[in-house]
């Protein structure tokens, strides 16, 4: 028996720490604005802007909170010792780079928070989440046991939802979420043909371009990661498709296939150079998505490269558009500003909407974002979900012209409009960030959801408990 289901949006908010610290390797915009002054409070109101726009349009909406920053007793687990004030302070003279992973708000970037498998899809009838380990790169790292805890939270009823342990660390098993998985679909009542790119196949490959070359930057999703996770879900093999990134692709700054392409309900949208297999793994999307739907096809927009290079599609982050089915039935493209700046890119969009393959697009200020290297679908995590299931969520979460509006209360009340690296050692800093965090927790309905909210003081007080140094004002 079919259950409708629709597509849920999942952003989350940028945390009060947002800076550029140029921590991820192969993030071409990260590292060109590295140790730039950013504004935390703009980057999370340009955020809550985008979830107000995507809900307006009727498409599902909901948030995550950012996690707590600075993470001291990653420091301490490093060596660092003292008061936390001292730690922060000896941490920014002999290892600036680690105070700056540390207070990243790289959380920022739910596509990468976990893989979900809808319930049609699986086996048990049950929606599925493996949060991604993101072993690559260390600031990421270190945000996978709090993701357990936020998704557990949120959808808490084990009727419906199915929670898997993040997948062993290491280089064998290498998995960077849903920015390198995507799902295609006929029907949203029916199971979907999931694809699950991937860079690189065993652990310590040797990775080398077409031209015989040491690859530039490393591959950071693993096939095996990509066939366990879909072994946890309980995913049927006719169903399932591996296909592998383009080392020309990864070396050009698409670090994620999510920088290269888009896929939504039976439409794809990617670079002619974003597959190793080029145009011939185009191709077999499209007879795996026929074998799936017993002849169904799938439509595709290949953008050749004389076109859009992909340099140019790295700087404008055209993939990197989110496509929402709008309540209406259509189909639209949430772009980034910065696709109106780039010509190529500009046609391109203007060209889907004109052909009617979109019902028409929507242009994002989401700069704060961009300067780190995520674009508007980086922000969000796909979850489908049916009546039952969205009702069984922690409704909390959900979108609302109220929540929306105490939300950006929120955010003019705790974040900062400028933060430089010297700030990340503010002890001010670290009180504000995990008060904030505190608050939000409340107006989402989660409860103590981080370690710091253990131990609360007595009913009747808002604040928590947080770490030694980080006393909350009054």
């Amino acid at each position: 028996m079919s259950r409708p289901a629709s597509e849920v949006n999942f952003d989350a908010i940028v945390g009060p720490t947002h800076h550029y610290g140029g921590l991820a390797s192969g993030n071409l915009a990260s590292a060109a604005n590295r140790r730039r002054v950013s504004n935390p409070k703009a980057a999370a109101l340009e955020g809550l802007a985008k979830m107000r726009q995507v809900w307006g349009m009727g498409v599902g909406q909901a948030v995550l909170p950012p996690m707590p920053r600075p993470d001291v007793g990653a420091l301490r687990r490093l060596g660092f010792s003292g008061s936390d004030a001292k730690v922060l302070e000896t941490a920014r003279r002999r290892a600036p780079d680690l105070l700056a992973a540390v207070s990243s708000a790289s959380s920022m970037w739910a596509a990468n928070a976990a893989t979900v498998s809808p319930s049609g899809d699986t086996e048990d009838g049950k929606v599925h989440f493996t949060p991604a380990n993101l072993s690559s790169q260390f600031h990421r790292s270190i945000e996978t046991v709090d993701t357990s805890r936020v998704l557990r939270r949120i959808f808490a009823d084990e009727r419906y939802f199915v929670h898997h342990d993040p997948l062993p660390a290491g280089m064998r098993f290498g998995d960077e979420g849903a920015a390198n998985h995507t799902r295609l679909w006929e029907r949203a009542d029916r199971a979907g043909l999931e694809i699950f790119f991937w860079g690189r196949e065993e652990a310590g490959e040797q990775e080398r371009s077409g031209e015989g070359e040491r690859g530039r930057f490393a591959a950071r999703q693993t096939l095996a990661a990509s066939m366990a996770v879909a072994r946890l879900h309980g995913l049927k093999a006719r169903r399932t498709l591996f296909v592998r990134q383009s080392r020309r692709a990864i070396d050009a700054g698409a670090f994620h296939t999510d920088v290269v392409a888009v896929g939504h309900r039976d439409f794809l949208l990617c670079h002619e150079l974003a597959f190793a297999d080029g145009l011939a793994a185009i191709e077999e999307i499209r007879v795996a998505y026929a074998r799936a739907y017993w002849g169904g096809e799938v439509r595709v927009r290949t953008v050749r490269q004389r076109e859009l290079s992909l340099a140019e599609a790295v700087r404008s982050y055209l993939f990197n558009s989110q496509i929402v089915t709008a309540a209406d039935g259509e189909m639209w493209m949430i772009v980034p500003a910065e696709c109106v700046e780039s010509a190529a890119a500009w046609r391109i969009v203007q060209g889907l909407a004109d052909d009617g393959t979109i019902g028409g697009y929507l242009v994002q200020n989401v700069r704060q974002s961009m300067r780190n290297g995520g674009g508007p679908a980086c922000l969000r995590l796909r979850v489908m979900l049916t009546e039952a299931e969205r009702s069984a969520t922690l409704p909390g979460v959900f979108y609302s012209e109220r929540l929306h509006d105490r939300l950006v209360a929120w955010v003019e009340r705790n974040y900062r409009d400028r933060l430089s690296w010297n700030d990340l050692a503010d002890p001010k800093l670290m009180e504000e960030s995990y008060r904030a965090v505190d608050e939000l927790t409340g107006i989402l309905g989660m409860g103590a959801v981080f370690d710091f909210q253990k131990n609360r003081v007595p009913r009747g007080h808002r604040q928590a408990q947080v770490p030694e140094g980080a006393k909350l004002a009054k």
